[in-house]
């Protein structure tokens, strides 16, 4: 799938990698980019289209999908973080509230665009996951899950959409420089670049895209004797 001439929904589009999304969408030759947020005031890159989108709100994609009967490619990338550990206090109410952002958000906008791509010729799904898709951090456990589910949600639409010819393109990384990191004491990567290496994984006909070294580290350490997710061995 080509970014040419595509027309493109990002959804949380108006900062961190959405943003970078959407500039990246638009140098590759889209010809049309729809930058979604809970309020389209807030998004300030020139050529795009801005649209009010609370991807967990039912009206709200059902609209969409109505105001864009010519869409190519939908990028979920709105997502939440609450740091909060699956033992947390407040672990039950953080796993809902990420759970409804990055998980079932995507499964709804995924399920209402898929008719849509299917008759624009396949077109292309674009998951943002994440290397927390695989290992849990203390303060990742709940956000961890959602990013779990999500990657496992990228892999049953890829097998259901084939028949129409529609890409389903996993993003996977780790820390970028972001609101969502700006309290982690990290290495973090570059929101454009990031978003050039998904331009470039789709376009290549790719279904999965390690963006960065850190994602890198964590997939290749699956082959591991006591691999990554497993943590820590426990003390004799």
């Amino acid at each position: 799938m080509q970014f040419k001439n595509a027309v493109v929904l990002v959804t949380g589009a108006n900062r961190g990698l959405g943003k970078a999304l959407a500039q990246a969408a638009l140098q590759a030759g889209a010809r049309k980019v729809y930058a979604a947020a809970r309020n389209p005031a807030a998004i300030d890159l020139p050529g795009v289209t801005p649209i009010q989108l609370d991807v967990t709100n039912a009206a709200d994609i059902a609209a969409a999908v109505q105001a864009m009967p010519d869409l190519t490619i939908l990028v979920n990338n709105a997502g939440i973080s609450t740091g909060s550990g699956v033992t947390s206090p407040d672990a039950l109410a953080a796993a809902r509230a990420e759970l409804e952002t990055n998980f079932f958000a995507p499964l709804a906008l995924s399920h209402a665009f898929a008719p849509t791509l299917g008759r624009n010729g396949g077109g292309a799904i674009i998951n943002i996951l994440s290397a927390l898709s695989w290992i849990s951090l203390p303060s990742t456990g709940t956000y961890s899950a959602s990013k779990a589910a999500a990657w496992a949600l990228t892999n049953g639409l890829r097998g259901e959409l084939r028949a129409q010819y529609t890409q389903v393109l996993g993003a996977h990384m780790g820390y970028m420089d972001t609101d969502m990191t700006a309290g982690i004491d990290a290495p973090k990567a570059k929101p454009a670049d990031i978003a050039q290496a998904i331009v470039s994984a789709l376009e290549a006909g790719q279904d999965e895209v390690l963006t960065d070294d850190t994602s890198r580290q964590v997939k290749a350490g699956f082959a591991a004797p006591r691999s990554a997710y497993l943590g820590e061995a426990r003390a004799a």
